[in-house]
């Protein structure tokens, strides 16, 4: 599926001037940027569309203005940033040695390397290789770009709180969001509280990394909650917009009174809780036979043909759920990817045991061994029933929204008498179904919400629910590499931002602003003198 892929970054064409825009920021990533307000917006905004929305509802007074007006505007607004642009910064520093500044510090939060490696390696190794290639003046160019630990970690912070409000800023505008949490002990013997949030923007849904948090050691459903809703409050995310919440099996999660699912639904009755199926799937596994089980050495053994038979059985077995266990894994598996992959193993266990019974192998094996085989196969595909009932059947019109009178009217029981009309509509548009073969399933019920919201919103509170925690388990797997014996002390919440958050900094707007306050500073020293 391809909603959740990283989006083509929008060029600035130089007609947009007519609208009003200039761009500021990186030529690989450019923003455009109000000749009239100096607002900045997003690179997702560099369409003319999005532009003449805001020279039509915050500029209307100059709608029609000849190009050459906002020309001279635009020649304005470079000369006033342009012109002595040192005055604005600290002594020895300039626009492109604080520029280089941030993005190296960004490169080692995203490589998660110590905050003092810009020292210590960095700049050392860039200066050698720049006297190499350029001579003396370059090499002293790159001793000029602020790289010190306590500078590193001010740009990481700077940059991290750039991410996070972008973020909040999307996540005010998504109509849904889902949660999926984990929580986990450092190396420091310190509880941390690890969130992830898909929500919906430009027409797509991404995952991104929410927060980190530390926690009490001893981890309760009180804690947890405290912790999510703090977040949740202090940026203004509403919680009716919440329509799922995925977390693992620990009682601090899952308690039926007190864990964070049962407070979350008391906030939010309609959200949907998931256990991680990759938690589930090992539970289900957990419960297996004898055939596994062995007292003595296996070494003296490997002659024994009964017991290679075993052995051969068991890599078998367990190659087939090492690759659900992969296939479960992932930023854009939904809980129909989930149903169809369980679907799949537990039918080729009913398959092979049908091979057991017909004898179906390479050499004889004995009868015993066959039963224990087929009675560990039973065991796993009841276990694997048990913790994966079957989806609901009536919610499988939302991966096929194309079916026949009879189809739609075995599907739609739980639907509304206008949501039912609505597929109907759907069903018998010959385009859209061109457009489903085209898009994936999420971005399929996106892309005709406009046209019909009430089923559309249906579906989608179906999708969005993280299945599995894959995400928190990739971020933990950064937090053991940033916190290490020598930096247990670290604050890890703006570094692993800015390592596993899909978005980037507005570096030309912190730069900007660190512009203003310097001079606002230097004003006021000038003042007390």
């Amino acid at each position: 599926t391809g909603h959740l892929e990283t989006h083509v970054k929008r060029r600035y064409h130089s007609d947009y001037i007519q609208l009003g825009f200039f761009w500021t920021g990186d030529e690989e990533d450019p923003k455009p940027h109000c000749v009239l307000c100096y607002e900045t917006l997003a690179n997702e905004a560099m369409k003319p569309a999005k532009l003449t929305r805001h020279l039509e509802t915050k500029h209307k007074e100059y709608m029609g203005k000849p190009t050459g007006f906002f020309e001279r505007k635009r020649d304005e607004l470079t000369q006033h940033m342009m012109k002595d642009a040192s005055q604005f910064f600290a002594p020895g520093e300039n626009a492109k040695t604080t520029k280089g500044s941030y993005k190296v510090s960004l490169l080692i939060a995203k490589a998660g390397k110590p905050h003092s490696i810009g020292e210590i390696l960095v700049k050392p190794a860039a200066k050698v290789m720049a006297n190499i290639l350029f001579g003396g003046k370059a090499s002293d160019e790159i001793n000029r770009i602020p790289l010190s630990n306590d500078t590193v970690q001010r740009r990481i912070k700077s940059m991290a709180e750039s991410v996070e409000d972008q973020l909040v800023t999307r996540l005010g505008q998504s109509q849904f969001f889902a949660l999926q949490l984990d929580e986990s002990t450092d190396i420091g013997n310190e509880a941390n509280l690890l969130c992830f949030v898909r929500y919906i923007y430009a027409g797509g849904v991404h995952d991104d990394f929410l927060f980190c948090r530390s926690l009490p050691t001893n981890t309760t459903g009180e804690a947890v909650f405290q912790s999510l809703n703090d977040f949740i409050m202090a940026n203004n995310m509403d919680w009716s917009r919440c329509v799922g919440i995925c977390t693992d099996g620990a009682t601090a999660m899952t308690g039926k009174l007190k864990g964070l699912v049962a407070r979350v639904r008391a906030v939010v009755p309609s959200a949907a809780a998931t256990h991680c199926c990759i938690h589930r799937e090992q539970l289900a596994v957990k419960k297996i036979a004898t055939v596994t089980e062995h007292t003595d050495e296996l070494y003296d053994r490997m002659h024994d043909f009964p017991r290679l038979a075993k052995l051969a059985y068991l890599a078998d077995v367990f190659s087939a759920l090492n690759t659900l266990n992969v296939a479960l894994q992932g930023k854009t598996v939904t809980i129909f990817n989930v149903q169809d992959k369980i679907k799949a193993t537990r039918m080729k266990m009913e398959l092979w045991c049908g091979r057991l019974d017909r004898g179906e192998f390479d050499k004889d094996v004995g009868r015993s061994t066959v039963a224990s085989f087929k009675q560990h196969l039973q065991d796993l595909h009841s276990q694997l029933g048990i913790y994966f009932p079957e989806l609901d059947t009536s919610f499988e019109w939302i991966r096929n929204p194309f079916g026949d009178k009879t189809h739609i009217e075995q599907v739609s029981s739980k639907l509304s008498p206008r949501e039912v009309d609505s597929l109907v509509d759907i069903a018998s548009d010959g385009t859209l179904r061109t457009t489903f073969r085209e898009k994936g399933l999420t971005d399929f019920w996106l892309h005709i919400q406009p046209e019909h919201p009430e089923l559309a919103d249906s579906a989608l509170k179906l999708l969005m629910p993280f299945p599995t925690t894959y995400n928190c388990e990739v971020g933990f797997s950064s937090l053991v590499g940033l916190k290490t014996k020598q930096r247990n002390r670290i604050n890890v919440d703006y570094d692993m931002r800015l390592k596993l958050s899909s978005l980037e900094p507005d570096i030309a707007s912190l730069m900007a602003q660190k512009k203003k306050q310097y001079h606002s500073s230097h004003s006021d020293d000038k003042k007390t003198e």
